[in-house]
């Protein structure tokens, strides 16, 4: 007998999402604008205020739904608004009342991949309800790195539901009910996290929280409540520090590897969330200029020559009393266009400007970028640098 393979949460949540949709589409439920954004429930908490300076401003309604505070935007505080959801009849009926707006886009597409393409970054995001249903470890990285540097994140999440059951104390989905007009249900998953969590989170890919508002429902008989986050990209990029756990044998050497060319930086995604450069530790016996080619090789795929690299010198800083040493190493010319390898920590290469460096950068990278060129907005703990003799 043929095994089932289980569905992703979020695949769930798009099948499910797909299928209000039509229910409204069949049913010809009318889409009634909006007069400010409501987090949770109309006219309760916080408003369009919560969002900042919108005039001008390049935003992002994420999870948009029927696009009506979207709208809202655009119309009463002149705005330019990308509104994305993953559902094609939700930006169907969108469009339907919409379309012919100026200044609103109206985009069918995957949350996460929405934010890796976008070319600009946005000014404004926010999320009415919706970010709950994308796996956090999945969405933030690409949410924080689509930020520019000192834009405003705003969402609201589910906090307690209908049913008096609070939030989670795990990074884990739950099944919730999403009621349809007229009767019936389909189930969702979520991830509703306690505010502990969602802040963890947040700070971890480089985002700081400047506020968090509660949302309760108005209805004494009703136990459902939100929470409201105000959160920023700060105007610098910033590093994560390392582990202090201690290093394996020959692990306390190693080299961080600068591609740099007319299409940026080179940086790559550990599973951890940081962004890093291509690089690790040096092995027994091998010359640093042979590390930084190994490993530029096995990380991402790329082809390069030992007489290429140029190393810059020696990042000497410490952990819990365990000294580490950095070597940063530019590497001149290469081959090649980076990959995902197999088994590799670290993948999802892209090229960034340097004014648009991701936030939440490992910290041994973030060393080595100031000294290749200290004039970067880059915050990271302290190392004493030692140049090379060039």
């Amino acid at each position: 007998m043929e095994v089932p393979v289980p569905q992703s949460p979020e695949s769930v949540n798009a099948a499910v999402w797909q299928t209000y949709a039509e229910h409204h589409l069949r049913r010809g439920t009318p889409v009634e604008d909006a007069d400010r954004v409501d987090w949770g429930f109309p006219g309760v908490g916080p408003g369009t205020e919560f969002l900042g300076e919108l005039t001008g401003r390049r935003v992002l309604d994420l999870g948009c739904g029927l696009a009506r505070h979207a709208a809202h935007l655009v119309t009463a505080h002149g705005a330019r608004v990308d509104a994305v959801d993953a559902s094609p009849g939700q930006i169907e009926r969108a469009r339907a009342r919409y379309g012919d707006l100026p200044g609103l886009r109206l985009i069918t597409a995957d949350a996460v991949d929405h934010l890796r393409a976008t070319a600009e970054p946005y000014d404004v995001v926010y999320a009415v309800g919706s970010l709950p249903y994308i796996d956090p470890y999945r969405l933030l990285p690409a949410l924080a790195t689509a930020l520019a540097p000192g834009a405003v994140l705003c969402f609201s999440v589910l906090h307690t539901d209908s049913d008096g059951a609070g939030p989670s104390g795990t990074v884990t989905a739950r099944p919730e009910p999403l009621r349809l007009a007229g009767g019936g249900e389909e189930s969702v998953r979520m991830w509703v996290l306690e505010p502990e969590l969602w802040e963890g989170l947040l700070t971890e890919h480089g985002l700081s929280v400047d506020r968090v508002e509660t949302v309760a429902s108005p209805d004494p008989a009703n136990p459902a409540s939100y929470r409201v986050f105000r959160a920023r990209r700060p105007p610098r990029t910033t590093s994560r520090p390392r582990t202090n756990l201690p290093p394996v044998p020959h692990a306390a050497l190693g080299v961080g590897a600068i591609l740099h060319g007319p299409r940026g930086l080179l940086l790559g995604r550990h599973r951890r969330g940081t962004w890093e450069l291509p690089g690790g530790t040096s092995e027994p016996g091998e010359r640093l200029e042979e590390t930084v080619v190994r490993e530029l090789r096995e990380e991402t795929g790329i082809e390069a020559d030992a007489r290429d690299v140029r190393l810059l010198g020696t990042l000497l800083d410490h952990v819990d009393g365990v000294v580490r040493v950095t070597v940063g190493a530019v590497v001149e010319k290469w081959r090649g266009e980076p990959s995902d390898q197999p088994g590799e920590r670290v993948g999802d290469w892209r090229w960034y400007p340097l004014d648009r460096l991701p936030p939440s950068l490992f910290v041994c990278s973030a060393q080595s970028l100031t000294a290749w060129r200290p004039g970067l907005p880059i915050d990271h703990a302290p190392a004493h640098f030692t140049p090379f003799r060039g």
